[in-house]
């Protein structure tokens, strides 16, 4: 946390960035839960404007799982705000995680790229990486060279007819099947 002074009470939107409607309810939850929620993710070095979004997106989600138990007797929430907070804690988490893999696919990229003192460690990088690729399907792979030139998920996104977020989404789950493949990774 960088110490600064923040606001009485976090603003939560009633409509998520997707243009999802928030119940009442739900906002009410998320305004109470908003400042630790943010001040979590801030510890997990999560912005704090897309732990923002984060929070609306679970608000978006709890309100349409509140609407579809409506009609249910049994499972309903008890306590709004908790439930809320582990929602919001799943979509940091999943950040969080979508991050670290970036980093690291990143990282052994760089470490391909630059010239090295150590020929060896190099060549053993850029083999790990290229059997890594060809693992992955063509998608994956052009998504992966075009994110290391500098590409937004967005821009990305667009070139595939996708959202940003769907092709990261997309990226992340073929990077975590081929880790899988390969024995780097369990498969949960």
């Amino acid at each position: 946390m960088d110490g600064g002074a923040r606001p009485p009470n976090l603003r939560i939107s009633p409509v998520d960035r997707l243009g999802r409607r928030i119940n009442p309810s739900v906002l009410d939850a998320a305004e109470e839960v908003g400042r630790r929620a943010i001040e979590h993710a801030e510890r997990e070095l999560i912005d704090p404007a897309v732990a923002a979004t984060l929070l609306e997106e679970a608000a978006a989600t709890v309100s349409r799982a509140l609407e579809a138990k409506r009609h249910c007797t049994h499972n309903s929430v008890r306590d709004l705000p908790s439930y809320l907070f582990l929602a919001f804690i799943r979509r940091v988490n999943r950040t969080k995680k979508r991050q670290l893999l970036l980093e690291d696919a990143l990282r052994v990229r760089s470490a391909v790229s630059r010239d090295s003192t150590d020929p060896e460690a190099a060549l053993e990088s850029k083999i790990l990486v290229d059997e890594l690729m060809t693992r992955c399907d063509p998608v994956t792979r052009d998504m992966f060279y075009r994110r290391i030139q500098g590409f937004s998920w967005k821009e990305i996104g667009l070139s595939y007819g996708i959202s940003g977020h769907a092709a990261e989404s997309r990226f992340n789950q073929a990077l975590h099947k081929t880790g899988v493949r390969l024995g780097l990774r369990r498969d949960l």
